[in-house]
C-alpha cells in the first residue's frame, strides 16, 4: 500500500472527499494495536457558501484546526454523545475539511468489536461516531499529522481501484440543519457499509 502524501490533501475538500473513497484508514493504537478500514462514505465541508461548515462564522477555539495546514486530523465532540474524525484539506488559512462517515472493517475487527460492544460487522463503522469508537481514535489525536502520526491513509496502487471506485454517488449531507441541499456527501455505489441510504 502507498501512504497518501501531504499533497493529496492540498486540494479542495470536495475533490479530496471523492478521492478518499476506496482508500484505507489505518490507526495504530499503542494500547490495542492496529485497526484498518476501507473508506466508503465521506462528506465535504467548504470554506465558501457552506453554512454547515464549522468555520462558516470564523475561527473559534474548537475549529481553529481547520485553518491549519492540510493533512492533519480535526477531531471534535458533537451532540454531547460522540466524536467525529475529519481530514483538513485545501490550504493553510482556508478552512475546509472532509468528514469520514463510514468504513468497511478490514483489520483488527476483534478490537473494533470489543470497543463497540457489537459483533455484527455492519454495526462497527457505519457512521462517523461509530467508526471513531471502533478505530480507537482519541480527542488527543486532534491536529495530528496524517502522514507521520498514528492515523494515516493509504491507497493500494496495485488494485484496479487505485484511481478510485468506478461509481460514486453524490448526494446531500446527513444530520445538518443548514446547507443540507448541497451535494457534498459521497459514497461508493452499492456499498453495504455506508451509514444511511
Amino acid at each position: 500500500m502507498e501512504l497518501l502524501p501531504h499533497t493529496f490533501y492540498s486540494r479542495g475538500a470536495a475533490q479530496v472527499a471523492r478521492d478518499l473513497l476506496g482508500c484505507y484508514l489505518v490507526h495504530d493504537s499503542p494500547e490495542a494495536g492496529r485497526t484498518m478500514g476501507r473508506v466508503v462514505e465521506t462528506e465535504a465541508y467548504l470554506s465558501q457558501g457552506d453554512p454547515a461548515c464549522h468555520a462558516a462564522r470564523g475561527m473559534t477555539r474548537r475549529n481553529r484546526v481547520m485553518f491549519g495546514p492540510p493533512g492533519i486530523a480535526y477531531i471534535y465532540f458533537t451532540y454531547g454523545m460522540h466524536y467525529c474524525f475529519n481530514v483538513v484539506t485545501t490550504g493553510e488559512g482556508i478552512p475546509e475539511a472532509v468528514l469520514i462517515r463510514a468504513l468497511e472493517p478490514l483489520e483488527g475487527v476483534d478490537i473494533m468489536a470489543a470497543r463497540r460492544g457489537k459483533t455484527r460487522l455492519k454495526e462497527l463503522c457505519s457512521g462517523p461516531g461509530k467508526l471513531v469508537q471502533a478505530m480507537g481514535i482519541k480527542l488527543e489525536e486532534n491536529e495530528s499529522d496524517l502522514v507521520s502520526g498514528p492515523i494515516r491513509f493509504y491507497r493500494d496502487s496495485a488494485s484496479p481501484e487505485a484511481k478510485g471506485p468506478r461509481e460514486i454517488v453524490a448526494t446531500s449531507r446527513i444530520g445538518i440543519s443548514s446547507g443540507e441541499d448541497l451535494p457534498l456527501r459521497f459514497y461508493i455505489a452499492g456499498s453495504p457499509w455506508i451509514s444511511k441510504r
